[in-house]
């Protein structure tokens, strides 16, 4: 199984920045899909980055021009940096992989989550 662990989360004001990790670990045969969601209470998790097939990006419209994602391949770990934060980018923030432990078995996991907060 593929385990992942995040860190970086916290509180900061308006206009500061922060930065995700997410490690992923485990049987990693390859990663498809690495990437950033969040959640705010009373609504669905949506899409914040994530990177496909090792190069492709895609970033909800949201934070394009603030947020860069950036992966390290040859630690498995996925970075989000977040800049100009607003309060509005405040939820919990997940990281999901979609991965293979094997040539035949095909996983989507997700990390525990780690809140981010942005004060005005």
């Amino acid at each position: 199984q593929v385990q992942l662990v995040e860190s970086g989360g916290g509180l900061v004001q308006a206009g500061g920045s922060l930065r995700l990790s997410c490690a992923a670990s485990g049987s990693i045969f390859s990663i498809n899909t690495i990437g950033w969601y969040r959640q705010t209470p009373g609504k669905q998790r949506e899409l914040v980055a994530v990177i496909s097939s090792g190069v492709s990006t895609n970033y909800a419209d949201s934070v394009k021009g603030r947020f860069t994602i950036s992966r390290d391949s040859a630690k498995n770990t996925v970075y989000l940096q977040m800049n100009s934060l607003k309060p509005e980018d405040t939820a919990v923030y997940y990281c999901n992989v979609g991965a293979y432990s094997s040539p035949k078995h095909y996983e989507s996991r997700w990390g525990q989550g780690t809140q981010v907060t942005v004060s005005s």
